[in-house]
């Protein structure tokens, strides 16, 4: 085999292996998500049926931004709807 021929090997070895390691984050970033949408459904439901958190005395120190509300989630795909069980 030539010195081409084995560069040629590597890089699909190392592409194929890329992949893989590709397609293990983006099943931990689905299963992340579905994890993501499953306790927004549940802090839903508890809002919804008058479970509130205490309130927060503390306002931000001077130079810190204060605190946001709600959820940001970053992805390419879109979310799926949750499924409510009940």
């Amino acid at each position: 085999m030539s010195e081409q021929q084995d560069h040629l090997k590597n890089l699909v070895s190392q592409r194929q292996t890329l992949l893989g390691e590709i397609n293990d984050l983006n099943a931990q970033a689905a299963a992340k998500r579905e994890l993501a949408l499953r306790a927004s459904g549940a802090i839903e439901y508890l809002q919804q049926i008058g479970i509130e958190l205490p309130a927060e005395e503390e306002a931000p120190a001077e130079g810190e931004a204060p605190a946001l509300e709600g959820e940001t989630v970053v992805g390419d795909a879109p979310l799926p709807e949750p499924v409510v069980e009940g």
